[in-house]
């Protein structure tokens, strides 16, 4: 039974916090999948980026900034703003698993602004059983993110942007047969600039790039051998909208996310040195781990009030090999805006997107200059 329990609870650690596994389906044959600590983390937060493939770092800029490009917000038409989204999760398989977000920003003048935000991650009732399908216990895991932010313009072009993050990641706690599990804590930061270059009747470019999640690793007992690595990530991100006349308005966007984690050692024996790598040093050995994702779609946008948009999203084997499409549509009421979101699923049941199925919901409430 105690064999069975530890091992219940090691998979459930590992699906929860995306903890480093290889899997060798041959002999010479290796499945090697780049996973991270407190995954929720890469949940896409926005509703609106969900509808064009979740493409978030080069659109004009709103609260749901505060997610992707902290940098954009100086360039805001609005004075302040506030989002709310709610993001359900696994909705085929369990109905109170979600992730919802509250973001929000207020320039303090023409060149700065701060902002604040928040995610909190549900993953539900979770029941372990040991291998017999005996009853062992139930847990219910939560997950939060608290950022505060900074940004300012560098000129009537260029801004730059910085967060700072305190995570919580509630998994399993209490003494389990001698090991004592604890809620795991870490502290994170964002790094990011934009080019704004689009002209008065806002047609022309803007990109993006952006460091997240550059932080302590985390861990869930007192081991200090045994933490894992933060999703370290970097993105880059550029659109362009043309505008037809002043009714119509077509804004296209295309995105590349690099997850900043080292490649899975495919021995136990190379494990204690992959887990050894300093915090920077873990970033700069990153690059041949292959998780890369790729993301673009388009936003239609009618008088500034109507809004429908498509987009794709591709990730790497290494980055979870998920494909799909995604459909949007957003609806703006004075000072609030309505965002929707779907998913459309692709592939089979083993790698299809936990979002599959899926209706995101978005709500902006903004205050004019």
């Amino acid at each position: 039974m105690k064999k069975s329990f530890q091992s219940a609870a090691f998979v459930l650690l590992t699906l929860l916090t995306g903890g480093p596994f290889s899997l060798h389906a041959q002999e010479n044959s290796t499945i090697n999948i780049t996973t991270t600590a407190v995954p929720f983390l890469r949940i896409s937060p926005d509703a609106r980026s969900g509808g064009i493939g979740d493409a978030g770092i080069a659109l004009s800029p709103d609260a749901n900034s505060v997610f992707y490009n902290q940098a954009k917000i100086p360039f805001a038409k609005k004075r302040s703003d506030i989002a709310a989204t709610y993001t359900p999760w696994l909705k085929e398989v369990a109905d109170n698993m979600y992730l919802a977000t509250l973001a929000g920003y207020h320039q303090l003048d023409e060149g700065q602004a701060v902002s604040a935000s928040l995610r909190y991650f549900n993953a539900g009732d979770i029941l372990m059983v040991d291998y017999n399908g005996n009853k062992l216990q139930t847990v219910r895991p939560r997950e939060f993110a608290l950022d505060f932010g900074y940004s300012r313009n560098l000129s009537d072009q260029f801004g730059i942007g910085a967060a700072v993050r305190y995570i919580s990641s509630k998994l399993v706690t209490g003494n389990v047969n001698g090991t004592n599990y604890k809620a795991g804590n870490a502290i994170a930061a964002d790094i990011s600039v934009f080019y704004n270059g689009v002209t008065e009747n806002d047609r022309g470019w803007r990109a993006g790039l952006s460091l997240s999640n550059l932080g302590s690793r985390i861990g869930y007992t007192d081991d200090s051998n045994n933490k894992d690595y933060l999703p370290a990530s970097l993105g880059i991100g550029a659109s362009y909208t043309e505008v037809w006349d002043e009714d119509n308005k077509m804004t296209f966007a295309l995105q590349a996310d690099k997850l900043l984690v080292p490649k899975i050692p495919e021995t136990t024996e190379a494990m204690p040195a992959y887990r050894d790598k300093s915090v920077v040093g873990s970033w700069f050995d990153s690059f041949d781990n292959g998780a890369l994702q790729l993301a673009f779609g388009a936003e239609y946008g009618f008088k500034d009030q109507l809004f429908l948009r498509i987009g794709y999203n591709s990730k790497s084997y290494s980055y979870g090999n998920w494909q799909y499409v995604t459909a949007g549509a957003g609806v703006r009421f004075n000072m609030a805006t309505v965002n929707f979101s779907y998913l459309v699923p692709t592939g089979d049941k083993v790698n299809r997107n936990p979002l599959s199925n899926t209706v995101r919901l978005g709500l902006l409430f903004g205050i004019d200059k």
